[in-house]
């Protein structure tokens, strides 16, 4: 898809980028993915994109984001996207019985 707003720069089996790309899934957000280099001294796309050399990073043409750090993505897009709250939530029934 290659009019998402959302491209997801990451590297083939990398436990963070995978974090990230499962809360997209789960958000069913449409966003494309662009592997990068794994050598990480190669990772110029990403150094002039987000300043880092480190993955996953996003950017959101929607908002106008460009962010790294796999915690700090999966809490905008939750924010952003979703409710605010975890997708693994439960505090969602806050009824007050045990």
């Amino acid at each position: 898809m290659s009019d998402s707003p959302i491209t997801l720069y990451r590297l083939q089996a990398c436990p963070y980028c995978e974090r990230v790309a499962r809360t997209l899934n789960e958000l069913d957000l449409s966003y494309r993915s662009r592997y990068v280099e794994p050598m990480h001294s190669e990772r110029d796309i990403v150094k002039r994109i987000a300043g880092v050399r480190t993955v996953p990073v996003i950017v959101d043409d929607t908002t106008g984001v460009t962010m790294a750090e796999s915690e700090n993505i999966v809490d905008y897009l939750e924010t952003a996207y979703g409710n605010g709250d975890r997708l693994d939530t439960t505090t969602a029934d806050t009824g007050g019985a045990n």
